[in-house]
């Protein structure tokens, strides 16, 4: 079981669910309005991968598309193995250790089959280990999401207590918040994932969909209030600072969830996207190095308030901005010149431009380990998946689509922000917030194609997108795959 834990983090491409490059995290974030990889001259262009992400014109064939399907897949099919051999050595286990080591492993795969159909949408529901495995058939998306649910609500009495995400005998692993955080997600999202005609106008209703939960027939929205409630039950609860969850040693935090295990001489896990988005000036003048790249959109800039009188506190820690200082003392280019970011000078391609290298607002969310390995990729960080800021968020959102009050919940955020409250929350003000508050965590795709907007998000884009566009809320079934297994089918819109 414990090798499973081995997976959630990586240090190749497309491997981990984050910290690294080409995988998860990057089409779930380059392909939104958040974040940018610009061509930077000669640097960047890579055979056009970062525009095709931007530009959601990404095809079947992309090697790092299939390489992430491959990765998802391999830590589902040890998931299979693990319950295997744990059914094998069944007569060796007392009753409880069973459940719960049976209840830990499906819970992990239940987290990365909502990975895969979140991505893919209709994928293969293998559940069965075999060391000769039949070439499987795709479920549809709404037998996914279900089966997930279900297995997370059947592991939860079962999952060990206490908190993930400190240093302790659960420290890493899936827990009953981890379940329950992931349970409140699947339930917000209902709508999307009960679909399977992404690519219609229409989806199904929320009102409509029940779920049964502890027992109670529950509609999606009121099943979310519940894992949000039972999660603040737990004893989660904002830190003082947002900084604060993302500090060096934040082994500590009260907020943070679930997270990937960092320590910079135990663990091989690497997080490359402070490494990615910082100029190489930066990167010296912090002893370490880096490759300036990864930038903010400049529709994400003007929604932080940047250049006028309302701007967002938080900006301050999320991004590396204007004239750079390490150590009290502003950092050069070439001994000569101050480094300096342009936010508002960001464009798709820079090549040519006058602020080539320098456009752009960089990562900054992220405390530097200035004691880091690996040119800063190997960090002691824990790298933050989820938190209990974005529950308060999420409680906001489904009160509202449930007809209710939310803005306690998101004024609660706003607040720890040092922001003046909304005086009522509404489903548009809550989407900004959450950009405001999970910039760089892995979650804008997710909540656009959740507000509609992710197939019309326009940005630097030549107009905006049409209903014909709606087939990319899903990625394509990577070409290989299709190769090496005749019986799945294309995704719609991609044929």
């Amino acid at each position: 079981m414990g090798t499973l834990y081995n997976y959630i983090g990586g240090n190749s491409d497309s491997q981990g669910l984050q910290g690294t490059f080409r995988g998860v995290y990057d089409w779930n974030s380059m392909t939104t309005d958040e974040q940018i990889l610009p061509v930077r001259g000669a640097d960047w262009y890579d055979g056009g991968f970062w525009q095709r992400l931007y530009y959601h014109t990404w095809e079947s064939s992309d090697d790092a598309l299939y390489n992430t399907w491959c990765y998802l897949y391999k830590v589902v099919q040890l998931a299979n193995r693990s319950l295997y051999f744990i059914q094998l050595h069944r007569g060796v286990l007392t009753d409880g250790q069973f459940r719960q080591y049976c209840s830990e492993v499906r819970a992990v795969r239940a987290l990365f089959y909502f990975e895969l159909m979140d991505m893919f949408g209709r994928v293969p529901l293998v559940t069965e280990y075999s060391k000769d495995p039949k070439a499987p058939v795709q479920s549809e998306r709404s037998q996914v999401y279900r089966f997930v649910i279900g297995e997370l609500q059947d592991a939860v009495p079962y999952l060990p207590q206490g908190r993930s995400n400190q240093k302790g005998n659960v420290y890493g692993r899936v827990t009953q918040g981890v379940a329950c955080f992931l349970l409140a997600k699947l339930m917000l999202n209902a709508e999307i994932y009960a679909d399977d005609n992404w690519t219609d106008s229409t989806r199904p209703q929320g009102a409509d969909l029940f779920f049964t939960v502890d027992g109670r027939r529950l509609k999606a929205w009121e099943g979310c209030l519940h894992y949000c409630d039972t999660l603040q039950a737990m004893g989660y609860q904002l830190e003082a600072r947002v900084a604060d969850n993302f500090a060096i040693n934040n082994e500590t935090s009260k907020e943070n969830i679930f997270v990937i295990s960092m320590d910079k001489v135990l663990y091989s896990n690497t997080f490359g996207y402070l490494f990615r988005s910082r100029h190489y000036a930066h990167g010296s003048a912090l002893g370490l190095d880096s490759e300036n790249g990864t930038s903010a959109t400049l529709s994400t800039i003007q929604t932080f308030g940047y250049g006028t009188d309302s701007l967002d506190t938080r900006y301050a820690y999320t991004f590396f901005s204007d004239t750079i200082k390490v150590d009290g003392s502003t950092v050069e280019i070439d001994g000569r010149h101050p480094l300096v970011y342009y936010p508002l000078e960001i464009r798709p391609d820079l090549s040519s431009s006058p602020y080539e290298k320098l456009a752009g607002a960089r990562m900054a969310k992220y405390e530097v380990d200035r004691k880091a390995y690996a040119d800063g990729k190997l960090q002691d960080n824990d790298i933050v998946l989820f938190r209990y800021a974005d529950v308060l968020l999420m409680k906001a959102e489904a009160k509202v689509r449930d007809g209710q009050d939310g803005t306690a919940e998101l004024n609660e955020v706003r607040s720890r922000a040092g922001m003046q409250p909304r005086p009522k929350a509404t489903l548009s003000n809550i989407l900004k917030e959450r950009l405001l508050e999970l910039m760089w965590e892995g979650w804008r795709r997710n909540d656009l194609i959740r507000f509609d907007l992710f197939h019309r998000q326009y940005d630097f884009r030549p107009q905006l997108k049409d209903e014909t566009d709606r087939h990319t809320i899903v990625f394509p079934i990577p070409a290989t795959a299709i190769e090496l297994n005749p019986k799945l089918q294309q995704n719609h819109g991609y044929d």
